[in-house]
């Protein structure tokens, strides 16, 4: 069975070109320490291959994959011709993604901290609108004793709030929001990807589509489906590589079998 491998960064050599598919070069730095006894690893350079169509998907063009964030799923190959593979190491592309702009991100965090500072500024301004109105119109003497006695009364029951619910504040702060139908939140190392899910080709447009969803809210759109007890996956693959490529620690889930108790 051949091995799995996963690159991540932008082209080192400029594109090229063949009938069905296109090529080019990417480098891997090594671990910075080894085990005692052995040398330490230097940079390794990949060729991949990917096919045209899965390519064009991309929207990347010659000159954008030499800046853009590139993630690489596939196997090794040596069964190409050399003058094709300058790389030490053939890569054969099952998945590219194109992830992410850092600097995108921090425009996108940037314009969210304007909106929510514009939102609280016209909240201030009608408090002190609503305040100015009622100087301006005074009620009558027994009205305003009336809406004194229910002031009172209100700031009663605020002082008698359950500490429960006190209490509920913060761990709302501490949990965070999960997509509809979720279940359970589980480590994303536990989960175990099943052969056939590695051997298929999400869509990248669609792939995308999640990422952005995911920096927008902080969360997947969808949990994950996966097996009680032993954590195979079973649906969801496309948004088990966003977790992967957003580097997510903790990811929402289904169980299978909860799911099949329901419908019978």
């Amino acid at each position: 069975m051949p091995h799995k491998m996963t690159l991540t960064g932008s082209a080192t050599g400029p594109l090229r070109e063949y009938d069905r598919y296109v090529a080019f070069d990417m480098r891997e730095k090594g671990s910075p320490s080894a085990p005692k006894g052995l040398k330490k690893s230097t940079f390794i350079s990949y060729t991949v291959f990917v096919a045209k169509k899965a390519f064009n998907k991309t929207g990347l063009t010659k000159k954008s994959i030499m800046h853009e964030k590139i993630l690489i799923q596939g196997e090794p190959t040596l069964d190409i011709p050399i003058d094709e593979c300058p790389g030490e190491m053939g890569i054969i592309c099952f998945q590219i993604t194109v992830l992410p702009n850092k600097n995108d991100k921090e425009a996108n965090d940037s314009k969210d901290k304007k909106e929510a500072k514009q939102e609280v500024s016209k909240a201030q301004q009608e408090v002190a609108a609503t305040k100015q109105e009622e100087k301006q119109n005074p009620v009558s003497q027994p009205v305003a004793k009336e809406a004194k006695q229910e002031a009172k009364t209100i700031q009663s029951e605020v002082k008698e709030t359950p500490i429960q619910e006190k209490k509920a504040a913060p761990q709302q702060k501490q949990l965070p929001t999960q997509p509809k139908g979720t279940q359970d939140i589980v480590s994303f190392d536990e989960i175990i990807v099943p052969e056939a899910f590695l051997k298929t080709r999400p869509n990248p447009v669609k792939t995308e589509e999640v990422v952005e969803f995911v920096k927008r809210t902080g969360h997947l759109d969808k949990p994950l489906t996966i097996e009680k007890g032993s954590k195979v996956l079973k649906d969801g693959y496309r948004r088990y590589i966003v977790a992967k490529t957003v580097k997510m620690d903790k990811v929402p889930v289904v169980y299978e079998n909860l799911e099949k108790g329901c419908l019978s």
